[in-house]
């Protein structure tokens, strides 16, 4: 997960970073750090994608195209 599916993926489930970092116990601090491009510990780095992959996102990696997919769960 790169900065840019952070965002996006946060945008894709409407979620606020404070929700972010209530959902996944990761400081709200960190999570902002990280989306500004900012090194964080890897532990936090795979705790945050699997927070949003567990919510329903799907991260993509293609060469040169990274993205997200949600998939809505009503």
């Amino acid at each position: 997960m790169n900065v840019t599916q952070c965002r996006m993926a946060r945008a894709a489930l409407d979620w606020t970073l404070d929700e972010l970092a209530r959902r996944s116990g990761v400081s709200r601090r960190t999570i902002v750090k990280f989306e500004r491009g900012g090194n964080v510990l890897p532990e936090n780095m795979e705790t945050l994608r699997a927070t949003l992959v567990s919510a329903g996102v799907a991260f993509t990696n293609g060469g040169k195209r990274a993205g997200v997919s949600y998939l809505r769960r009503d």
